[in-house]
């Protein structure tokens, strides 16, 4: 419990190396999570090398700047918004690409059945990022779960040569924290119902 209330999304680290045995620990306690059917959809890239960092963000960072220029924004919030990115990504010693693959699901002849399996696998591999979560915290590090690679799910694969089903989902930034921050959280009354 106590990790669950001190937990919080650090977006700033040192440039502390993080030992390859603490990221296998992490990832270990991300594989024990629950999932549809017991079938394990989650997949994991690691990236600690700081070239793969780069390459990687300078592609999503493009892709943002495509779709943020498409949609009318002006130049300076696009920049903005691109560097923030680039710098998140680049600034952490390992990031860790959560994607989710199909492959051992149940397959439906039916459109509705097959996108309730679709969201059987997403909420099985945010469940492994949620433990990923928890275990960077009581490991002493900080984490942060970027979502950005749903908007360039190729563009991710591509820059990381993934296996054609790995769907990418989310990134986690992970690192020494280089800052503390406190998030209040709604009243429980407020997203409750009792019957």
């Amino acid at each position: 419990m106590a990790t669950i209330y001190a937990r919080r999304s650090i977006r700033r680290y040192t440039d502390e190396r993080v030992p390859r045995e603490v990221v296998t620990a992490l990832l270990d306690a991300a594989i024990r999570a629950p999932s549809a059917h017991n079938r394990q959809p989650w997949r994991f890239a690691v990236i600690e090398d700081d070239a793969m960092k780069r390459t990687l963000a300078a592609a999503m960072g493009e892709r943002l700047r495509v779709d943020l220029a498409r949609d009318g924004v002006p130049q300076e919030v696009i920049d903005a918004d691109a560097g923030r990115s680039y710098a998140r990504l680049t600034g952490a010693p390992v990031l860790i690409v959560l994607c989710l693959t199909m492959r051992d699901m149940d397959a439906y002849p039916d459109p509705v059945r097959a996108a309730h399996e679709r969201t059987m696998a997403v909420q099985s591999v945010a469940m492994a990022g949620q433990n990923l979560l928890l275990s960077a915290h009581a490991h002493g590090l900080g984490a942060c779960w970027m979502c950005a690679p749903l908007f360039c799910e190729d563009v991710v694969r591509a820059a990381l040569e993934l296996d054609a089903d790995w769907e990418p989902q989310a990134i986690i930034t992970i690192g020494v924290p280089a800052e503390s921050r406190s998030r209040a959280r709604n009243p429980l009354e407020e997203s409750v119902v009792w019957r």
